[in-house]
C-alpha cells in the first residue's frame, strides 16, 4: 500500500468513527424507573392485603412544632420543686435575726463583709441543708464566721429559704424579685467612733466647727459614710448626691532660683511637668528639671488618704454612727 493509499484510509477510518459517537451521543436515553411508592391494598397485588397485615394509616395533617424544650438547670437549688411558703417564711426570719447582718438581707453580701450566698457554689450545690449546716454550726475557720447552734430545723429553714432566693433570681447572682432593699448603714457604735474620730480626725475637722449639724445636711447614712471616707470627694448619685467640697482641692506653689512663683490649682503632676490652673483661669505648663524649680503640693485630703491604708470595716462604720448624731 503507497502513502498516499494509506491516507486515505485512515482519513475514512477517523471520519467513520466520529460519525458513530456523534450518533451514539444523540441516541434517545432510557428513562430512569421512578421512585417505589407506597401503594395501595389493591396496587400492584390486584387485591386485599394479606391476612395479618396492619392496616394502613391514613395520612394526616403535620401537627405544629411546639417551643423548644429548655436546658435543664444546672444547679439542685433551681431543680427542686416550690418549698412550703410556711418554711420559706421561717427561713427568712432566722436568716435575717442569725445570718442578715453579715450576708445582707437579700443575701448578696452584707456590710460586715459576708459572701453572696446566691451565687456560693457550696448554697447552689447543697440539697436540703446536708452542705450549709456544718458551716452554720462550726463557722469558717480563718474568717469572721462565728458557729451558731441553732436547731437542726431552723438550718433546714434557713437553706430552703437561700434556694427560694436562688430559684427567683438571675444566674449572675442578681437581686430576687420585689422591692428593692434598704441597706442598715449604722450598725457601729458611736462611743467608739467618737474615740476613733477624735484620735484621727479632730486635728482637721471638729464636731462643733466644720462638722456642725453635718447629719442634717447629709441625712443619708451611705452618702454620709461615702463623703468621710473620701474626704469630699464622693458624690454619690441620683437626688442624694451632694456637690463636692472646696476642701478637696489640690493646689501648688511652684517657686524658681529668682523668687518668682506661681500658685493653682494642680491639673497633672510628674517628675517632668507641672501645669496649674490659676485663679484667673488661665492654664500654666512648667517644665520640671529634678527639684528646679521647686513645688510644693497643698492636699488637704493627704489625712483621708493616708487613714484608708489603716481604717478597718468596724472603724469605718463606728465613725459612720458617730457622724451620724451630729445634728
Amino acid at each position: 500500500m503507497t502513502v498516499g493509499t494509506r491516507w486515505i484510509a485512515g482519513t475514512v477510518l477517523g471520519l467513520t468513527l466520529a460519525l458513530n459517537a456523534r450518533l451514539t451521543a444523540q441516541a434517545p436515553q432510557a428513562p430512569a424507573p421512578p421512585p417505589a411508592t407506597p401503594q395501595s391494598p389493591t396496587e400492584g397485588h390486584g387485591g386485599p392485603p394479606p391476612p395479618g397485615a396492619p392496616a394502613p394509616e391514613a395520612p394526616t395533617a403535620q401537627e405544629p412544632r411546639g417551643p423548644r424544650p429548655q436546658a435543664p438547670a444546672r444547679f439542685p437549688s433551681q431543680q427542686r420543686p416550690a418549698a412550703a411558703p410556711a418554711v420559706v417564711e421561717r427561713g427568712r426570719g432566722v436568716y435575717v435575726g442569725s445570718c442578715g447582718a453579715c450576708h445582707g438581707v437579700d443575701a448578696r453580701g452584707g456590710q460586715l463583709g459576708g459572701p453572696n450566698l446566691l451565687r456560693s457554689q457550696l448554697v447552689l450545690n447543697d440539697q436540703e441543708g446536708e452542705l450549709i449546716a456544718p458551716v452554720v454550726k462550726n463557722g469558717r475557720p480563718g474568717t469572721a464566721m462565728p458557729g451558731f447552734p441553732l436547731p437542726d430545723e431552723d438550718i433546714r429553714a434557713i437553706a430552703t429559704y437561700l434556694h427560694s432566693l436562688q430559684a427567683q433570681g438571675s444566674n449572675q447572682g442578681g437581686p430576687p424579685p420585689g422591692p428593692p432593699v434598704e441597706l442598715n448603714i449604722l450598725v457601729g457604735d458611736a462611743r467608739a467612733g467618737a474615740t476613733y474620730f477624735a484620735a484621727k480626725c479632730s486635728s482637721c475637722h471638729a464636731p462643733t466647727g466644720d462638722l456642725q449639724g453635718l447629719a442634717t445636711r447629709v441625712n443619708d447614712p451611705r452618702t454620709l459614710q461615702n463623703l468621710w471616707v473620701s474626704g469630699g470627694r464622693a458624690m454619690g448619685r441620683g437626688p442624694r448626691a451632694t456637690a463636692p467640697s472646696t476642701r478637696s482641692v489640690t493646689t501648688a506653689t511652684v517657686t524658681w532660683l529668682s523668687g518668682e512663683k506661681v500658685t493653682g490649682q494642680v491639673v497633672r503632676l510628674d517628675d517632668f511637668l507641672v501645669t496649674l490652673t490659676q485663679s484667673d483661669g488661665v492654664t500654666r505648663t512648667i517644665r520640671r528639671n529634678g527639684d528646679v524649680p521647686t513645688v510644693v503640693v497643698d492636699d488637704p485630703l493627704e489625712g483621708h488618704r493616708t487613714l484608708l491604708g489603716v481604717l478597718t470595716d468596724t472603724n469605718m462604720h463606728d465613725v459612720t454612727a458617730y457622724l451620724a448624731t451630729l445634728k
